[in-house]
């Protein structure tokens, strides 16, 4: 049977990855794979999980299944965290899944059995994984125009007009925040006009949000998504605690909907269990339970949000010295758009020739696209990575 199958080309950024760990050149640097990154390069297990998590050992008293919609708790104090205040205004349902991309997979089977003929639209460029996790679900996929290599940020005028042709059998996917991979974010006022379509049009959106807080903070990040939430008759907003939580191999999110009425949410939240089911049955414990011990109570909640300050403060700060280094070496004018660029990511609008130049030539390691992590950027190789991308650039 196997032999039928033909060879898939290899992951691009765990490639990447693979090729990193086999270079031997001493100045080499990994900016590929979206993971925080401290000053010595390292992803250190945050405080407050450590802490909840020993909570967590010493009061678990089970290992028996969850239900499908997982920890209640959980669920609860994620909604809370994407919609703040709006929450009490609004029909949801959550539900905890396996990490994001077991959110997207689950909306995915949700969407299809709402509606089978259904189109998702994503970003011009968007996440690598998007695609497949809705293809793989059935469904067709189309794309809309987003980021501009000209204007070097949003070209929301194409992404609107785009927008304004789209009808009830679209969905749409926004990125909530820290746009993956530009780093270029919608502003308040565009969210205004993005929700002003969708119900003029009729379209539902889609809200991946990964990121909140690496942006502008926990709140002002979640500003799209509570603004929808407000307005528009349903939103599916699927939510990782992969980064924001350094959860990355506890594989923790949610699947929030917010529904026109109390019966459409009756009626949509069976099948979306019943998809979440069928798919991998009950939701993994342990990590929904730290992120629930650390929402509930004050001590972990106020140690989770300083530590998420000082990532934040940490990205900003290397985006920071990164564009003032460059601005020194006369290279203002090819790479200051990253100033206003927001998260992990930073798109810095090279060549896939240049891109090879930097791994080839130098060690430097980043997805074709010129998307980089800008946490791996620290005091130790900022200057070899400034001065290479100026012998790329010149």
């Amino acid at each position: 049977m196997f032999e039928a199958l033909s060879p898939l080309p290899a992951d691009p950024i765990l490639g990447l990855s693979a090729a990193y760990k086999q270079d031997d050149n001493p100045d080499k640097i990994d900016l590929g794979v979206g993971v925080y990154k401290d000053e010595a390069g390292a992803t250190p297990i945050m405080a407050a999980v450590k802490n909840a998590e020993q909570l967590r050992l010493e009061t678990e008293t089970t290992k028996t299944y969850q239900s499908p919609a997982g920890d209640p708790q959980f669920d609860e104090a994620v909604a809370d965290l994407l919609l703040g205040d709006t929450l009490a205004n609004c029909r949801v349902a959550s539900v905890q899944v396996p990490g994001g991309t077991g959110g997207l997979h689950v909306a995915a089977g949700l969407i299809r059995r709402c509606n089978s003929e259904a189109t998702i639209w994503l970003s011009t460029p968007t996440w690598a994984n998007h695609a497949p996790v809705f293809t793989s679900a059935g469904l067709a996929v189309a794309e809309y125009p987003y980021y501009s290599s000209q204007l070097r940020g949003v070209d929301f005028e194409a992404m609107a007009d785009a927008l304004r042709k789209l009808g009830s059998n679209d969905v749409v996917v926004l990125h909530g925040c820290c746009h993956n991979p530009t780093g270029a974010d919608l502003t308040e006022q565009q969210w205004q006009v993005v929700a002003d379509i969708a119900i003029e049009r009729g379209f539902t959106p889609l809200i991946d949000f990964a990121y909140q807080g690496f942006g502008r903070g926990l709140d002002e990040d979640a500003y799209g998504v509570r603004l929808l939430a407000q307005r528009v008759p349903e939103l599916i907003v699927v939510s990782s605690c992969s980064k924001n939580f350094g959860l990355y191999r506890e594989r923790v999110g949610a699947v929030c909907l917010v529904s026109a009425d109390t019966q459409r949410e009756h009626q949509a939240l069976p099948h979306l269990l019943n998809v979440a089911r069928s798919t991998y049955s009950m939701p993994p414990a342990h990590g929904a339970a730290i992120v629930s011990s650390i929402l509930h109570d004050e001590a972990l909640r106020g140690q989770w949000q300083q530590e998420l300050t000082s990532m934040r403060d940490r990205m900003n700060g290397c985006r920071t010295l990164l564009a003032d280094r460059l601005a020194e070496m006369g290279l203002g004018d090819s790479f200051d758009h990253i100033r206003g660029q927001l998260g992990m990511f930073s798109y810095l609008g090279l060549s896939v020739a240049q891109v090879q130049r930097l791994r080839e030539e130098f060690s430097i390691y980043m997805v074709d696209s010129s998307r980089i992590n800008i946490a791996g950027i620290n005091q130790q190789n900022l200057d070899y990575f400034a001065n290479a991308l100026a012998a790329v650039s010149r």
